[in-house]
């Protein structure tokens, strides 16, 4: 895996509280981040398919009621 250098600025609080929880769970504070972050990243992931799914769905359906709205036309 290559690696990439991140970089931000937290306030004092949420640095020393990443940092203790790490800690507990004894993990470097880096690997707890990072851990953090992908939870992050797949639960946004997540919400973009749903989205995704029940939009398309919903323009699905439209078309399909349009489609049965036109069987008595006499075309088919």
């Amino acid at each position: 895996m290559t690696a990439a250098t991140l970089s931000f600025r937290a306030p004092l609080d949420l640095a020393e509280q990443t940092k203790a929880l790490a800690s507990v769970f004894n993990m470097s504070s880096s690997d707890y981040v990072r851990e953090a972050v992908r939870e992050k990243n797949e639960r946004v992931l997540k919400d973009r398919m749903v989205f995704l799914s029940k939009t398309l769905s919903a323009r699905h359906l439209a078309e399909n009621e349009a489609m049965d709205g036109s069987a008595g036309d006499g075309l088919a």
